[in-house]
């Protein structure tokens, strides 16, 4: 089972990706400059039109790069993972959204606000130290952005509670305010594409597998409340109206050969450039134009312990500011893929790909020449678990130890932060 806020059982990536419509990262990764190492080992697994953002990326158009974080605990290396993507789109060209979900914690976690502004502030710095830069940036907090709010109430009207269910599965017995949070999380998503973020531009939003049903029910709610939809045909596109077929007149004066019939305008043309004429003309009469959200689907980090990496479980996790001796610590106790004994270790060799230890480094902590002598030595039974371990430990000491350093001496005052 995977929902928003509960996983449980084995997750196979591969049906996820047949089950749930989306397509496999690894077809993009030839026409995707410089991309990420965690695209090339395949930590990013899937992805709903993301071949948007290269093209935009390709052509020098805007577009953005949008995620969030729930305060409900400290920062871990989880959480470090979607930074680590936003940075990296920030690089390539995209303009950074951040959001720290206050509302979701305060509301679904049950959190007071105080308490929400405390361990939002960690986050912001986490990011900020993982490389965001104040140009082309927006950090907010869900409840300070009455964009995002204004935004979801008006989305509102566009669903109602069987899909809902559909999608999340809540009983009759839900409260108001749980089904709201879609609401709002489909604000934060679209939001960048409103007049006073530069009006609309592809969006990609970097997120776990769990986050999915969000993405699904953003992209039909961006579609619900534009004016026109698009179906792209031989030479051309095919546009009509949700709002009513009197709209489709002020579509007759763009500068395509175009074929009217009564319920439909069929474009000839370069469709990137129909499709972006006919959503220049949607926002001058009014509308909102939103271009459906892109997302990227990362694996799960798996927790010290086995299962899914949580907030709510400490031992779980190596928080980004946990002391350095504790990050060691819990490195020690993680479990790993090696064999029973020391001689069947040495006999048969490791197994990497069922290692916790070794998913810290392929994640976080390894270049790809010292990830491939790790497991070449596993698996050949030359490295034994309690010195990978120790070597794992003292680079995560060190990395806990200047990265609280960098963090803390953050000057939050250059960058934009809504809160």
């Amino acid at each position: 089972m995977i929902t928003p806020w509960d996983v449980e059982g084995v997750v196979d990536y591969e049906r996820l990706i047949r089950e749930f419509g989306m397509r496999p990262f690894s077809e993009l990764l030839d026409d995707i400059p410089n991309p990420h190492p965690l695209m090339l080992r395949g930590v990013i697994f899937g992805h709903r039109d993301y071949d948007r953002i290269i093209n935009a990326m390709k052509r020098g158009e805007d577009w953005a790069v949008m995620s969030g974080f729930m305060p409900s605990g400290l920062p871990h290396l989880g959480h470090k993972m979607t930074m680590d993507e936003i940075v990296w789109h920030q690089k390539m060209g995209g303009k950074a959204f951040v959001c720290i979900a206050d509302m979701e914690a305060r509301f679904i976690r049950g959190l007071s606000f105080e308490k929400t502004r405390e361990l939002g502030e960690l986050y912001i710095r986490s990011i900020i130290a993982l490389g965001l830069k104040p140009e082309n940036c927006l950090i907010y907090y869900q409840s300070a952005s009455r964009y995002v709010k204004d935004l979801a109430i008006e989305l509102s009207s566009e669903i109602n509670f069987n899909e809902l269910k559909s999608i999340y599965g809540f009983k009759s017995d839900i409260s108001l305010i749980k089904m709201f949070i879609p609401m709002i999380q489909a604000g934060d998503i679209l939001h960048p594409q409103l007049k006073d973020f530069g009006g609309f531009k592809p969006v990609v939003v970097p997120v776990g597998i769990d986050q999915d049903p969000h993405l699904r029910l953003t992209r039909d709610l961006a579609n619900r409340i534009s004016i026109y939809s698009f179906e792209r045909i031989e030479g051309g596109v095919r546009v009509r109206s949700r709002k009513g077929k009197e709209y489709l007149e002020y579509l007759k004066s763009i500068d395509f050969d175009f074929k009217a019939y009564e319920e439909h305008i069929d474009f000839f043309g370069d469709q990137e450039e129909i499709e972006r004429e006919v959503r220049e003309i949607e926002i001058e009469i009014g509308g909102y134009a939103f271009i459906p959200p892109s997302s990227t689907y990362h694996k799960f980090t798996t927790g010290l312990r086995g299962g899914k990496m949580s907030s709510s479980k400490p031992e779980s996790y190596i928080s980004l500011f946990d002391k350095p001796e504790e990050g060691v610590r819990k490195v020690m106790r993680a479990l790993t893929g090696g064999r029973a004994t020391v001689e069947e270790q040495k006999r048969f060799g490791g197994e990497p790909d069922r290692c916790v230890v070794f998913e810290l480094y392929t994640y976080h902590f390894a270049d790809d020449k010292m990830l491939e002598e790790i497991r070449r030595s596993c698996e050949g039974g030359n490295l034994l678990c309690g010195h990978c371990k120790k070597n794992l430990a003292e680079i995560v000491k060190d990395f806990l130890k200047d990265f609280q350093e960098k963090a803390m001496s953050v000057d939050l005052s250059d960058y934009k932060i809504l809160k």
